[in-house]
């Protein structure tokens, strides 16, 4: 994401057994599970590429790249399936903007193409800035109504310090081009040279405000830890891995396997996680319940394999970058041009739904945070 990503904040709670209010998501192990988890995931990953020497390379080795790309991002975008796509109720409820978004998507796509490779890939590339930062924007707007947050100063401070712990790492990135990495493909960012000065003087005026929040953030937590005895534990890590790995993603490393290990894995498990949940809800309200190994098996198989579907289309048509994953590549001519709009319809039909499929006014049945817990 986004949703979570774009709308996450309007989220509201009411499954069947709405969870009793407290200061967690899901459970204190459940939440500490994805998203500190996946942090140190991300981090012991960084560690050991440094050992390994990885981090001064070109690219990510396929051996970090099947997990954390096609196994985490890849297959995050089509677990987007089990909240609408598998769920015939949803489908019914909403058919035509569930029907129009991946056809507009193409369209759009095809468009772009037509117009240049490199536009296309930028814009979806922004897209999924947005998507990035506005999911960890909405885990943050969810813990605070969870834990019942109102507090106008509050708000403030939180929603200041997670922007600018996502957007500071990208206007530097910005205004230090080229980079390393990249986020969808080679250049897919570029700045004018009229705008190179303008850049770099906001980059060191956004920098000392992004260490003043995240100091201003870690009083005011440390004053509901310590004197109101009232934290919001939760809340408190995502702000803190998403400061964490961002900086050290974008800003510290100049390294595209230290990009690809913190940035993918803390955005995809946690929505694993979400839409897992939100599904199991579904089928117990529905009286089919599934027990815990057999509806990870389900969700996991299905996801993983339309990951590997999509990515050995890509990479046989397109990119012929894994031969040894995904066989020989194809030779497809003129086609390229509605191939590559075609398989991009899973992935920009995620960020678009993500700005409707979390949103508490339109989405009754959806449950996180208890109805009497205000927003």
């Amino acid at each position: 994401m986004s949703s979570l990503p774009l709308t996450m904040d309007s989220a509201s709670a009411s499954p069947p057994a709405p969870a009793a209010a407290g200061p967690w998501l899901f459970s204190a192990p459940v939440d500490l599970t994805v998203f500190l988890g996946s942090a140190l995931l991300s981090l012991g990953a960084l560690w050991l590429g440094a050992v390994l020497g990885l981090l001064q390379g070109e690219g990510t080795p396929a051996w970090t790249w099947v997990p954390a790309v096609l196994l985490i991002d890849v297959a995050h975008v089509w677990s987007t399936a089990f909240r609408v796509y598998f769920d015939p109720v949803e489908l019914q409820r909403r058919p035509l903007l569930y029907v129009l978004v991946p056809v507009f998507a193409f369209i759009i796509g095809v468009a772009l193409y037509s117009e240049g490779e490199l536009l296309f890939w930028r814009t979806i590339a922004y897209l999924a800035v947005f998507h990035f930062v506005r999911q960890q924007y909405g885990w943050v707007a969810l813990y605070r109504a969870r834990a019942g947050e109102r507090d106008r100063l509050g708000r403030w401070i939180d929603t200041l310090t997670i922007y600018l712990a996502t957007i500071y790492p990208l206007i530097y990135w910005h205004a230090h081009l080229p980079r390393g990495f990249w986020w969808m493909k080679p250049n897919d960012w570029q700045v004018p040279a009229s705008l190179a000065d303008a850049l770099t003087w906001l980059d060191r005026v956004v920098e000392p405000f992004y260490w003043t929040m995240l100091v201003v953030y870690g009083l005011r937590a440390g004053y509901l830890w310590l004197i109101v005895r009232r934290p919001n534990p939760g809340k408190d890590v995502v702000v803190a891995t998403t400061a964490l790995c961002w900086y050290i993603g974008i800003v510290w490393f100049n390294s595209d396997y230290a990009f690809t290990v913190t940035n993918v894995v803390i955005h995809g498990v946690p929505y694993f996680a979400l839409v897992y949940w939100y599904w199991q809800q579904r089928q117990a309200a529905r009286g089919t319940p599934l027990s815990p190994a057999r509806g990870l098996l389900i969700f996991f198989a299905t996801v993983w394999l339309l990951a590997y579907v999509e990515e050995m289309l890509w990479d046989r048509g397109l990119w012929h970058d894994h031969g040894d994953l995904f066989g020989e590549g194809w030779d497809i001519g003129g086609w390229k041009m509605l191939l590559a709009p075609l398989l991009a319809v899973p992935q920009l039909t995620h960020y678009v739904l993500d700005g409707f499929i979390w949103r508490r006014r339109s989405n009754p049945e959806f449950s996180l945070i208890p109805k009497q817990t205000p927003v």
